[in-house]
Order: structure tokens, then sequence, then C-alpha cells
């Protein structure tokens, strides 16, 4: 995890689940039937998610599984 999704101080392993069933969240069609081409053919998977803050507002994090699988990173778009 990036230190920006540290900062945010929640805890992700419920967002990792969701990643993990293929419920990608916040995505439009287009990235879900990308996400779906990309675990047939072994490719990068993205999910977005939106979490509440104290203020009232919400601030988006991704989580990104490469595609050999070997590793998922959470961070904000403004990481990328």
């Amino acid at each position: 995890m990036t230190p920006g999704v540290a900062a945010l101080g929640i805890d992700v392993r419920p967002y990792l689940e969701r990643h993990a069933h293929e419920d990608w969240a916040a995505l439009d069609g287009h990235d879900r039937r990308a996400n779906e081409q990309a675990i047939k053919q072994g490719l990068r998977i993205l999910s977005a998610y939106d979490v509440p803050l104290a203020n009232g507002e919400t601030e988006r994090f991704w989580v990104i599984t490469e595609a050999d699988r070997s590793s998922t990173c959470l961070l904000l778009p403004s990481e990328y």
C-alpha cells in the first residue's frame, strides 16, 4: 500500500476481499469488460473504491493486481 492509502487510516482488508471476488466497485463498463478479459488472458486487474472521509467527502483509491499475480498494490490515483 502506498503512503496515500495508508494515510486514509482505513482497514483495507474488506476492499482486498472485494477485489479478489471480482467486485470492482466504481468501474465503468469499459473497465469491467477489460477486467473480465484480463482474468481470461492473465493481464493486470483494476478495482476502484470510494471511501468516506470525516469531512463528508470521499477519496478514491485503486487496487491493482499485476498480470503475473505476483503483487497487488493499493494506491491513490494521484500516486500513479
